[in-house]
């Protein structure tokens, strides 16, 4: 036999952006305890909406599976002394199993005689357990941010107000913070009332009667289908950002699509500052036409129904009016600060007690940004751009529209540099430094932007890195590992000829100036283990096996471009229809690369060579040596890879007629030193030994 069960939490409007995690950890909590608890189940439905979360399951057994378990003690010679008496152990083992120890027995496991337990519980009736495990699962929930109330110990995402627990129709009575399980939930605080759910099965549609849709997806599909057609309605292009429309969904319980307008005045000030204001502070969708240019519209979600929808949307337009003339008045405002005396200001803002002011910053990236100009052989307007670029790309964080939206920090350094004069490449880098900003973003789309955003980023790092901040585990306060990902995106997008280790030098050299609390070489060690694990993440991402990838880091992953290269060229091979032909080759190379790494001379006489065969494959070595470096000059690393694995049949011959280890000392040494000098060229490659067949 098997019933229903429903947990519904009633509480307090809750953060939207915690309302999704609470429904999953509820239905999480909610399997793992059936599981434990021996309740077999089927379905579980979780639904949620600001004020509530709850969980529905299907089909619950109405008792519990008996147990019968098997456990394994001590062995026979620590269970029993020699006269078969059962030891402090195997007492200890049977309290622990609650069995007494004339019911433990022997059993042979792998040729050693071990004592055994089997325990037996005759299950329990699902609504005795339920009590006391529905009132724990509850309590035992842990959110973004907690809060007491009352006098009350319980700390909760936000108060309980009621709570609704039925197994058929038969209430499961507990009681958290004074609040007692029943059978009635509440509807629309506005549109609907409490209302009583006889049995789980009634729980959806009570609440729809209440004006309460309580199934998430139910209420993003109206949303949309809703925007949809309003769009088709007026020729509108409405963009549904996925965060937004996440937000909006867990405000709201009877949701209702309606729009509004406003001044067309206010669409001289850039669209951007017009979209953050509706979309940050007033969760409006923003409105746009075909060509993509805003329109002074806005749609939003009204938590109710349609009646006297046109004064809501009155209401709205009021706010928003009195939102967008702030954001006017900050514009107009910041048109009069001077980019010099933006910068000046820079000198009074900390950007680490340890690493100085903003404006201290700016001059790092400055002359990191120089140093890789130089190195990079760019030309002279170019560095020229770059230099000033660096120089004003912070000087928006002082202006009062960067104060009022952070999220607007380069976008309004852009529009202001324009205003301000100065070059189009300057004005646009200012803009793309912070690029990319999250995982998806886009790298910077020009050189100038790119240069500046690598000396930011690598700043940051490097300076995190001096004074000791390192991200460990799954903290990372200064967004470190998100820069490292932006520096390898950046790098790998542009081409650029820079390795990894020149641009930890750059920024050193710079920190150096300051003074460096910890030792160089110790900095560059975390680093490059620290975007060891970036370019590792990157290689999975594009689908490398995880033993090529293996294998290709032991080369090294300085040369990112190469790196990108040499994975997507054995990972080809080693699952082409060649593969058989491959591993061959692959054991030639790790057989050389063994060998080889005994050798104490790089020095190779062919005077020496004592059979034809060492000629031969020196010779075919010396040939293909060339055409192998050309080849990784040019970034050829297929041509690479065929150019060495040319060598296969004269290594195969080596082998089969020449003894390495030879009695001759100096013989010895000059077929290990041949050998080196080739497992030297494979190793540019890859670490064969790494893959797995």
């Amino acid at each position: 036999m098997t019933r229903d069960l429903l947990l519904e939490i009633g509480l307090e409007e809750v953060p939207a952006r915690f309302v999704r995690g609470a429904m999953n950890q509820l239905k999480d909590k909610t399997v793992k305890w059936l599981s434990d608890s021996r309740i077999e189940h089927g379905a579980v439905n979780v639904y949620a909406t600001p004020r509530r979360i709850a969980v529905l399951i299907k089909d619950v057994a109405e008792k519990q599976t008996d147990m019968n378990e098997e456990a394994k003690g001590p062995s026979r010679k620590i269970a029993q002394d020699d006269q078969g008496n059962w030891s402090k152990a195997a007492l200890g083992f049977a309290r622990s199993q609650g069995v007494e120890p004339e019911q433990l027995y022997f059993q042979e496991l792998a040729g050693v005689e071990y004592v055994y337990a089997t325990k037996s519980s005759i299950g329990t009736d699902t609504a005795v357990v339920l009590p006391d495990g529905l009132l724990t699962l509850i309590t035992s929930m842990s959110f973004p941010k907690n809060m007491r109330w009352g006098n009350h110990e319980l700390k909760f995402v936000r108060p309980i107000r009621w709570l609704v627990a039925l197994f058929g129709q038969e209430v499961i009575p507990f009681e958290i913070t004074g609040v007692q399980t029943g059978n009635i939930t509440r509807g629309h605080r506005f549109l609907g009332n409490d209302t009583t759910v006889q049995e789980p099965a009634q729980y959806v549609e009570r609440l729809r009667e209440q004006h309460v849709l309580v199934d998430v997806s139910e209420r993003e599909e109206l949303i949309v289908a809703q925007i949809d057609r309003l769009a088709k309605e007026k020729g509108w292009e409405i963009a549904i950002k996925e965060d937004l429309l996440e937000e909006v969904v867990f405000l709201v319980e009877y949701p209702n699509v309606l729009f509004g307008g406003f001044d067309p005045a206010f669409l001289h000030i850039p669209q951007e500052v017009l979209i953050t204001s509706m979309r940050e502070h007033q969760r409006y969708f923003p409105v746009f036409n075909s060509e993509g240019e805003l329109l002074p519209f806005f749609v939003t979600v009204r938590n109710g129904d349609l009646k006297s929808i046109e004064l809501v949307a009155k209401g709205n337009e009021k706010v928003l009016r009195a939102r967008l003339s702030d954001a006017k008045f900050f514009y107009e405002e910041d048109h009069k600060l001077t980019i010099e005396h933006a910068l000046s200001k820079l000198e009074n803002i900390v950007y680490h007690e340890e690493l100085g002011t903003v404006a201290d910053k700016v001059r790092r990236i400055r002359a990191t940004a120089d140093l890789l100009s130089k190195h990079l052989l760019i030309d002279e307007q170019t560095s020229s751009d770059i230099s000033r670029s660096a120089d004003i790309c912070k000087f928006d964080l002082v202006s009062q529209m960067v104060y009022e939206f952070p999220e607007l920090q380069g976008i309004m350094g852009e529009d202001y540099a324009v205003k301000a004069g100065e070059r189009g490449s300057v004005a646009k880098a200012i803009n793309e430094h912070y690029q990319p900003r999250f995982a998806g973003d886009l790298a910077p789309s020009e050189l100038t932007g790119a240069i500046v955003s690598l000396a930011d980023k690598i700043d940051t790092i490097v300076g995190c890195f001096s004074i000791g901040i390192i991200p460990t585990g799954s903290q990372d306060p200064y967004a470190l590992r998100r820069q490292a990902a932006g520096i390898v995106q950046i790098i790998l997008a542009h081409g650029l000829k820079l390795q990894l280790h020149d641009l930890y030098d750059a920024a050193l050299s710079v920190h150096e100036n300051r003074g460096l609390k910890r030792n160089a070489s110790d900095i560059r060690k975390d680093l490059s283990d620290f975007f060891a694990l970036r370019v590792k993440n990157v290689l999975s991402e594009q689908g490398v096996r995880y033993d090529v990838v293996d294998a290709v880091m032991a080369s090294g992953f300085a040369d990112l471009k190469s790196t990108i290269e040499r994975a997507s060229v054995v990972q080809a091979l080693a699952g082409s229809n060649d593969r058989t032909e491959f591993k061959l080759t692959v054991e030639q190379f790790n057989r050389v690369s063994n060998l080889g790494s005994k050798a104490t001379d790089a020095a190779v006489d062919p005077a020496l060579f004592a059979e034809q065969v060492e000629t031969e494959l020196y010779e075919k070595w010396q040939q293909q040596r060339p055409i192998f470096k050309a080849a990784i000059d040019e970034g050829n690393i297929s041509k690479a890879v065929q150019s060495l694995s040319s060598l296969k049949p004269f290594i195969h011959s080596y082998f089969e007629k020449v003894m390495v280890m030879a009695p001759d000392e100096a013989v010895r040494a000059n077929r290990l030193s041949t050998l080196a000098g080739i497992a030297e060229d494979i190793a540019i490659i890859a670490d064969f030994s790494k893959l797995v067949w």
